[in-house]
């Protein structure tokens, strides 16, 4: 109606700008009269009128004319939206009683846009009256947690911060009202009374679990007034009370385009098991930057979106006041900057049950849709979550718990590339936990998918194990016994306990891969990725400084040893050659200090059984005879009728190496009609083909071969092997 009056007044200036007769405003007062049927005529309009005329005591059972305008405004509602006056409107009216349909208007008060503050202030005022049944105070604090994200501005809450306190009290509110409070609370609200009457109900009601996340964050603001241990990882927390409006926000927002979220209210537990592992993507978005406060507001704050630069972040460091919406946090850079150099805790905390929340809504509880649209947006989702845990160089916990829960229900295809990158972020953990969450769930989807989706988990898991090595060389304490596991929690691990976790993942990673290959049939990029990460394992004594040998199992070396492609035995000379120079600095640090550690025999072994094996098969020409480490018999080698079976995998017959000594042979003999590759190992064309073979770019055999054989491209072939062979920490050479 205001409008209409309005626009009333508007063209009656205008009429009165544009008097040059008599016609001209009787036209203007036509369009006038014309605007207000037309005002008088829209059913919505109409019907917020007649409702703000409800007087005290109205029937609501017979009255027609009731039940028809609120029919007309559920429509209106569950169809576009509410705008921020109507809010208001319907809000006074349902609390205040006047029509007895309290319940029915909460249920269809769907915001298009914001939410005006004033109106929940008028909210809780009501509250405070005590005419409201116990069902109705429920359901309108579900609403306000429900939209708590989409209120204008939070200064006047917050201003009011004791009156919702003190309902905590009332056993049927006090879980809503901890999760309010614990939206609102900044650190001038903790105050020791408040908390002696936190720890007074929980007295009463017991540890529960609203009550334990508000004093959790009490804890964090004001950590010398709550003086008992809280959990800093606790698995429950505030239970998802949006369920009533939830469909029906992100129908309308969506189908207005809004930029603000409405499903961002912050939980931390998953009740209920999916009944699908598909999932239905509602508004999956990052929020824009927003302040808590007013900018009518006398408290002198620096908000966030109007920093430019790290310098202003600098400047302004002390007077930055956090966003209203924390998901907003994970869009900006400088907002990372800001959470990483300040390191608040209660920041930390609050971006995590945000978190938490919006995966475990988007990527559990809800029904299937594949959608491109909804696909587009959760990969981007995912992708700044994970910027953002690269920026800070650490992960979230609600995004580690989020996808110890997914693993178990994920199929696999769904967004793969983004769960496994997050996947390779997870922290440190004992060997035992990281079994059951990490590798039990991921090994049933390794042996049921493609060969694509196995190369995909070898390059997450050798992802993980580098973040994990890179993460010991820079954190672990000079005295190498204890090693803190979060810059931002009190979780440690002994150097022995992180070991044992990194002799878990090498272990688990070697079975699936001898597995896979076997099953694949020794794919070509399966044995690449599996070679990347024994390219890291191999090194990390010399290169990250853990004192661990580990070698890969037989189902590994031999397929890359006997491989058709060139690429994968020189990757495997070079990962040979660099765990010799480990186990070779090894022994020494071992022979020299006393207090190192050491390398078990079997290690040592395996390492001269592999190293045997390579030699003979590629340098001697004894494949597969007795002693050279993999003896076949010789019936069945009889049987294939292959002649001189053990020189068919040297560097002149081995198939990976096969067109390289065509070649080498039609260089130095291009007369010959017929290829006679056994003259290639007579006299100085062994010693040039080698040569040949180090100019075509296999560093890593190069390096192999030089410190197995003696053998270099500034030196005439030696003429007797030298083999490195450690055997019970005894060195020698043989001949």
């Amino acid at each position: 109606m205001m409008a209409n009056i309005s626009d009333l007044s508007r063209v009656a200036l205008d009429s009165s700008r544009d008097s040059s007769g008599s016609g001209s405003s009787s036209r203007s007062l036509r369009v006038a009269e014309s605007m207000k049927k037309k005002g008088e005529t829209n059913p919505f309009r109409s019907a917020l009128s007649s409702l703000s005329q409800v007087r005290e005591g109205t029937t609501v059972k017979g009255n027609d004319e009731l039940e028809r305008n609120l029919v007309v405004v559920e429509t209106i509602a569950f169809g576009q939206g509410l705008p921020p006056e109507a809010v208001s409107l319907l809000l006074d009216l349902a609390l205040s009683l006047r029509s007895g349909t309290c319940s029915r208007v909460l249920k269809f008060l769907i915001p298009a846009s914001v939410v005006p503050q004033e109106a929940i202030v008028r909210g809780v005022s009501w509250l405070c009256v005590g005419k409201m049944p116990v069902n109705a105070q429920v359901l309108f604090l579900r609403w306000v947690l429900t939209v708590f994200d989409l209120i204008d501005c939070k200064d006047h809450l917050r201003a009011i911060y004791g009156f919702i306190f003190s309902f905590v009290t009332e056993e049927n509110l006090c879980p809503f009202i901890c999760h309010l409070l614990y939206l609102l609370t900044m650190r001038e609200h903790v105050q020791p009374y408040r908390v002696r009457k936190l720890l007074d109900v929980q007295a009463k009601m017991g540890r529960q679990p609203y009550l334990m996340q508000l004093l959790a964050l009490y804890k964090v603001f004001r950590p010398e007034l709550v003086s008992f241990s809280v959990p800093t990882r606790m698995r429950t927390g505030f239970k998802n009370h949006n369920s009533t409006w939830k469909a029906a926000l992100t129908a309308v927002q969506r189908k207005n385009r809004a930029e603000v979220m409405a499903d961002h209210s912050l939980t931390v537990e998953v009740k209920e098991k999916p009944t699908s592992r598909k999932r239905k993507l509602h508004h999956l978005d990052v929020p824009a930057l927003s302040s808590a406060f007013d900018t009518n507001s006398e408290r002198k704050v620096f908000r966030l979106q109007e920093l430019q630069s790290f310098t202003e972040l600098i400047q302004n460091i002390h007077n930055i006041e956090l966003p209203a919406q924390m998901g907003s946090l994970l869009g900006s850079s400088l907002a990372l900057h800001y959470l990483d150099c300040v390191q608040d805790e209660s920041a930390f905390l609050r971006l995590n049950f945000w978190l938490g929340h919006s995966l475990q809504e988007e990527f559990l509880l809800c029904p299937a849709d594949g959608s491109l649209s909804s696909l587009a947006e959760a990969s981007q989702f995912l992708s700044i979550i994970l910027s953002s845990q690269q920026f800070l160089q650490e992960s979230f916990f609600s995004t580690e718990s989020f996808l110890y829960k997914f693993l178990t229900v994920w199929d696999g295809s769904l967004l793969r590339t983004h769960f496994l990158d997050l996947l390779s972020h997870v922290p440190l953990m004992p060997s035992h936990y990281i079994k059951v969450l990490v590798f039990e769930p991921l090994m049933q989807l390794y042996f049921t998918s493609a060969v694509f989706f196995k190369c995909s988990v070898m390059e997450c898991l050798n992802n993980m194990l580098v973040k994990w090595l890179t993460w010991h060389s820079v954190n672990a304490l000079e005295d190498g016994l204890d090693i803190s596991l979060n810059s931002n929690g009190t979780v440690t691990m002994t150097l022995s306990g992180f070991m044992d976790t990194i002799i878990e993942l090498v272990r688990f990673v070697g079975r699936l891969a001898a597995e896979g290959l076997r099953l694949e049939n020794c794919h070509v990029l399966l044995l690449s990725q599996t070679l990347t990460f024994y390219e890291t394992v191999c090194d990390m004594f010399v290169k990250y400084g853990l004192p661990l040998v580990i070698m890969p199992p037989a189902g590994v070396f031999y397929p890359a040893l006997l491989a058709t492609d060139s690429l994968t035995v020189d990757r495997l000379g070079y990962i040979m050659y660099r765990y010799r120079e480990n186990l070779t600095l090894a022994k020494k640090q071992e022979q020299q200090s006393e207090q190192t550690f050491h390398i078990s025999r079997n290690t040592y072994q395996e390492f001269n059984q592999h190293l045997v094996a390579m030699v003979s098969c590629l340098w001697n020409s004894k494949s597969f005879l007795p002693g050279t480490g993999f003896e076949i018999d010789e019936c069945l080698l009889t049987q294939t009728k292959v002649p001189e079976y053990g020189s068919r995998f040297d560097l002149v017959h081995h198939p990976a190496f096969f067109k390289y000594a065509i070649e080498f042979h039609q260089k130095f003999w291009p007369r010959r009609k017929r290829v006679d590759l056994a003259s290639i190992k007579v006299g100085k064309y062994w010693n040039w083909y080698v040569e040949f073979l180090f100019s075509q770019g296999f560093d890593g055999l190069n390096d192999f071969i030089q410190v197995n054989t003696g053998h270099s491209s500034s030196s005439v072939l030696c003429q007797s092997l030298t083999l490195f062979i450690c055997l019970s920490g005894q060195c020698h050479i043989e001949d």
